[in-house]
């Protein structure tokens, strides 16, 4: 039986416009939405596969604690999950986009002009597909916070950022991935702006013994849900 459509449920996702999180004053959006029906294309494709994407396939995950012939700074961590939907059924063939900032808190961005130092041997950035479980695994650095002056002594939490898209580039979702026992979680305005205490916890990452190996890397679990009443919040 195929389960019904289920709206997330109020508080899941932020507002266009938190005015504790500065720079929505200018992107939210200031007249109603307008309705554009999607075309079977944009529904549709482009597929993603691992023939045709060979350097992200499932069985290939990514590393990005290696990077430029050398390893990167900091503390090495291993992150796994599933992509699912609103019935918890597995989403095959997900392409997860992934990006972050280095150990030390500054992104390998032209545009990061914070004085913490750059790190040759770390991009932050890596593509891959899940398997047919819905299940992705990569290894990383964890990344460091930082300052980014949205209010006076304002820092970011220690986080990642996951971009999924599903069947197609019109299926997408964008959100962050926290870590348990971050003291910055409770003044962070962009992860406040999610209403429901219930539905950022979902956003908190989970420390896994089972995806630790010994002497080598912490393991983290983060499940993405991508819609209903359970769904991942929208981060941007």
């Amino acid at each position: 039986m195929t389960a019904g459509y289920r709206r997330p449920a109020a508080g899941t996702h932020p507002p266009n416009d938190s005015p504790a999180y500065a720079s929505t004053a200018m992107r939210a959006p200031r007249r109603p939405a307008v309705r554009i029906e999607a075309s079977l294309s944009e529904i549709t494709g482009p597929r993603f596969d691992s023939g045709a994407l060979e350097d992200i396939s499932p069985a290939r995950g990514a590393d990005l604690s290696r990077f430029a012939g050398g390893a990167a700074l900091g503390e090495r961590i291993i992150v796994t999950g599933r992509v699912l939907d609103a019935a918890g059924r597995a989403v095959p063939g997900a392409l997860l986009e992934l990006w972050q900032a280095n150990a030390a808190g500054r992104y390998a961005h032209p545009n990061d002009l914070h004085d913490a130092p750059l790190d040759p041997h770390f991009s932050g950035a890596a593509r891959l597909l899940t398997g047919a479980d819905g299940g992705y695994r990569f290894v990383t650095i964890k990344p460091g916070a930082y300052p980014w002056r949205n209010h006076p002594n304002a820092w970011r939490p220690q986080h990642i950022h996951f971009s999924v898209f599903g069947s197609g580039f019109a299926a997408r979702l964008v959100t962050q991935m926290y870590f348990p026992g971050d003291p910055l979680l409770a003044f962070d305005p962009i992860f406040l702006s999610v209403a429901d205490p219930s539905a950022r916890a979902r956003l908190v990452a989970e420390f896994d013994l089972g995806a630790t190996i010994a002497e080598y890397a912490l393991g983290y679990r983060f499940d993405i849900i991508l819609r209903g009443r359970g769904a991942t919040p929208a981060l941007g």
